[in-house]
């Protein structure tokens, strides 16, 4: 069997001048980047201000477990699948971030037939956009140590400076350190800390801005620190978010890449869905909208993080309207649910994936509350017995939710044709999305409604420090911001090891931070890092390149 690496390196990819031809744009608006990857203009968007949107479609899953759902691999081969029942379709996806990729995943372009291409590049340094993220974020940082270090005329307060630094790698030892040590020349002495840049709120305004004028105004309403009198300090005061958004110039403009099947893709933004938004930028899915009838958006995680956020953050902030979701869920997945361990999931246990079927339950419960046609999509293991298959489809069947087998890591497209008509059939009801709480709501009644009624927590717990916040945010006129949960993405609880459907808990809030540019306040729960660390045998160790400058490793 060949690898995913193999299997991209077998495909002849056409031009990316072609691709983007199919699609109709202009020469004047494609950014090449090479031969088989391109930026395209956001200007472009002006010229299809008055074309009719196509639907939208979200694809989310199941909580995630150490075997892996195929999630990116579902919404690749769907979108092929969709072109193969003759209709126009795109897909938007979160561009991978080099942390996971060096740490767990070992890459996130898809799988097996349904990847997007070329593999190696976008897994890596790709069109540089992650980097331009963290250039912006740091650069603020330094204009912020620089102005304590001359004279410090804003009279901010060292000890209540928020802003940290970024850097896309998990890098555990960076969470917490001393800057400004070495003498009066080397800056003022104070804590800080790093977090991954796919964290950052600089990633999260990247995502949801219109526009460059949009952009810059955004980045100027970071909040970076207090002053003395407890006057909160802004980028704009720092007068950075000029330059700040010159870096991200190019950053800003979608990245058009194609499937194996040649099918287009706009790989754009890569904010986290456990400790971030989770998908993908507004301008590449509004793009998507208006060249094409039909756009297929995935959402990081499960529903409890990316589709919740997806919903109460990214379509309240854009206007966007999706159709319809689907859920991709696995055998192996719902048996980890049910206790059984990663080693053992290629062994038929009924009884184990009875219990963790719950899991798939408590997902189809979530997406109940946003109103709209769900349609599980089964990605199918060559381990899956047919009675385990069985299983999972009647217990769907049982909750009126629609569900199709997808084969379409080993046959690409035409390994998801039952589920693009489930797709099709579920977009044809017509409903329109509803968002879980009303803005009016404070800050603590959102993230009870979202605890309760998303991760079935019996409550909220708060730590002094993030009660004390909340309070001063609700003072301070930022109460109506939605509210963005960082927990863990190994549980519908805070806690990782709780699996299946949690009962009789209690969500602890640990930290708030206001992501005052972006448009929404942060709730940090458990004991979640906004800056991840490598795993005992991490992805790194298994990548490699030869001397013809071939990758290998990659999956």
């Amino acid at each position: 069997m060949l690898s995913d690496i193999e299997i991209a390196r077998n495909v002849n990819l056409k031009h990316i001048s072609e691709i983007a031809r199919e699609l109709k744009i202009p020469d004047e608006y494609l950014f090449p980047y090479g031969h088989y990857k391109a930026k395209v203009d956001i200007n472009f968007f002006k010229e299809l201000e008055n074309r009719p949107d196509g639907k939208l479609v979200l694809v989310t899953a199941t909580t995630p477990t150490p075997a892996g759902e195929g999630k990116t691999t579902i919404t690749v081969g769907l979108t092929e699948a969709l072109v193969k029942l003759g209709k126009k379709a795109m897909l938007c996806l979160r561009e991978p971030s080099l942390g996971p990729c060096f740490g767990v995943k070992g890459g996130a372009a898809g799988g097996g037939y349904s990847q997007v291409l070329p593999m190696e590049e976008i897994n890596l340094h790709f069109t540089g956009d992650i980097h331009a993220v963290e250039s912006a974020h740091n650069l603020l940082a330094a204009m912020l140590d620089n102005h304590l270090h001359q004279g410090n005329d804003l009279g901010i307060d060292p000890r209540e400076v928020t802003w940290r630094r970024a850097m896309d790698m998990n890098e555990r030892a960076l969470r917490n350190i001393v800057v400004g040590l070495g003498g009066r020349t080397n800056g003022v002495p104070r804590e800080t800390g790093f977090d991954i840049t796919v964290a950052s709120e600089i990633m999260a305004i990247l995502c949801l801005s219109e526009n460059l004028a949009d952009l810059k105004e955004r980045l100027s309403k970071v909040i970076v620190g207090y002053t003395t009198k407890g006057e909160m300090v802004k980028a704009g005061d720092l007068k950075a978010q000029g330059a700040m958004a010159a870096l991200l110039k190019e950053a800003i403009n979608p990245n058009l890449v194609q499937t194996v099947k040649h099918v287009p893709a706009f790989v754009h933004g890569g904010p986290f869905a456990n400790i971030a938004h989770g998908t993908n930028s507004i301008v590449a899915t509004r793009m998507a909208l208006k060249l094409r009838d039909y756009a297929i958006v995935e959402a990081g995680f499960a529903s409890d993080l990316g589709a919740e956020k997806f919903f109460d953050i990214v379509c309240r902030l854009s206007g966007l309207s999706p159709s319809a979701v689907v859920l991709v869920t696995t055998v192996r997945s719902l048996k980890h649910h049910g206790g059984v361990k990663k080693e053992e999931l290629s062994k038929e246990n009924l009884d184990a994936l009875s219990s963790g079927i719950s899991n798939l339950e408590a997902h189809l419960d979530i997406l109940s509350n946003f109103g709209l046609p769900v349609v599980v999509a089964l990605n199918r293991f060559k381990t899956d017995t047919k009675e385990e298959l069985d299983m999972v489809m009647e217990a769907t069947k049982k909750r009126n939710a629609r569900i199709a087998l997808s084969e379409v890591w080993e046959k690409g497209g035409e390994g998801g044709i039952d589920l693009a008509k489930e797709v099709l059939e579920a977009i044809g009801e017509g409903k329109t999305y509803r968002t879980l709480y009303d803005l009016d709501m404070s800050l603590k009644e959102k993230i009870k409604t979202i605890a309760t009624r998303i991760y079935g927590a019996d409550d909220v717990e708060y730590v002094p420090q993030a009660l004390a916040m909340l309070e001063d945010l609700e003072q301070r006129g930022f109460g109506s911001l939605p509210v963005c949960m960082a927990k863990t993405q190994l549980s519908l609880s805070d806690d990782p090891k709780k699996l299946g459907r949690p009962k009789d808990y209690r969500v602890t809030v640990r930290e708030v931070r206001l992501s005052a540019g972006a448009g929404f306040v942060v709730a940090i729960c458990g004991s979640i890092m906004t800056m991840p660390g490598l795993p005992k045998k991490p992805a790194a160790e298994s990548i490699d390149i030869d001397e013809k400058g071939n990758i290998t490793g990659l999956f």
